[in-house]
């Protein structure tokens, strides 16, 4: 990077070539999502998308995974208390943390758009993938899970690892896929299959319902990304931008924008349930983790970061 490039807390930011390569950086919490994610996401994929040198733009994470989800270590166990991760809040405004909490309080009055305003604001920056001018293509591997998801749907391709873990678990308690996308990827069924219970598919099997294009082995997901973003890459960019908005055209007219803006207001009511409460105030208790364990425990029995169904 150059001296006028921002320095991104979340992800780092590469052009190789025609390839625009942004990877997540926050490898110890698991690539987990800040309020400074869709920020600095939405703000890569500008730069790619106005770089002439780029044709393609390819994301992935560092470390064990891809994305582990919102960072709901710091949300569920002290939202309570006001502490947040990510840069410096707004105050008195719907990105301050305070704001959220006073709103999440049970002895108070909840305003649903309060949380709407906020979350929405998350699904924008994720949407940046599917809206930028040039293909996208999500590199998969380890896990992408809750929130994570709401990032990788957003791209046009996915490449994911057979041993990966897919999936949106918190439909049990705490959370709707505020994406909006799955039945738009997978259909009706499913999507249905995957939410109704909050299992997770194996990279595998994501590629054999069609949510990924391809499930290479891990040892050989590298090289089956680099040679689908080179043949991509390959393409003129007027050519590969006429594609794409051909085919979202397609794509937003069944709806993706009417599905997001209900998904993201069932999410928020998703944490102000009795349930929703209840998981609050047990991760506060015992640590986000254990009330996860617990959530996933029988008859689920998939806790932890690999695909496990019986």
């Amino acid at each position: 990077m150059n001296g006028d490039d921002p320095d991104y807390r979340t992800l780092t930011y590469e052009v190789d070539g025609r390839v625009a390569r942004l990877t997540f950086n926050r490898p110890e919490q698991g690539n987990s999502i800040t309020p400074d994610t869709p920020l600095e996401l939405a703000h890569a994929v500008e730069r790619a998308d106005l770089d002439p040198r780029v044709h393609v733009i390819v994301l992935s994470g560092r470390g064990k995974g891809f994305c582990g989800g919102y960072d709901l270590a710091a949300s569920a166990e002290h939202l309570m208390d006001g502490q947040m991760t990510g840069s410096t809040p707004r105050a008195g405004t719907v990105l301050d943390p305070v704001v959220q909490m006073t709103n999440h309080d049970p002895r108070r009055t909840w305003d649903p758009m309060v949380d709407y305003a906020m979350m929405s604001r998350f699904t924008k920056g994720f949407a940046s993938l599917l809206h930028a001018d040039k293909p996208t293509v999500a590199k998969i591997h380890g896990f992408c899970v809750a929130g994570g998801t709401d990032i990788a749907l957003h791209c046009d391709q996915i490449v994911i690892a057979a041993d990966a873990k897919i999936g949106y678990p918190p439909t049990r308690v705490w959370g709707v896929p505020s994406a909006g996308l799955w039945a738009h990827r997978l259909g009706d069924q499913r999507a249905k299959r995957l939410l109704l219970t909050g299992d997770c598919l194996s990279g595998r099997e994501a590629a054999e319902w069609g949510l990924a294009i391809e499930a290479p082995e891990p040892e050989e997901l590298d090289e089956r990304t680099e040679v689908l973003v080179q043949r991509i890459a390959a393409m003129p960019l007027n050519q590969l931008m006429m594609v794409k908005l051909t085919l979202n055209s397609a794509l937003l007219a069944q709806g993706v924008q009417n599905s997001q803006m209900i998904s993201t207001v069932f999410d928020g009511i998703s944490r102000h349930t009795r349930e929703g409460y209840a998981f609050q105030q047990r991760a506060a208790e015992a640590g986000f983790r254990q009330a996860v364990r617990e959530r996933d425990a029988a008859p689920y029995d998939d806790f932890g970061p690999s695909t496990n169904k019986g």
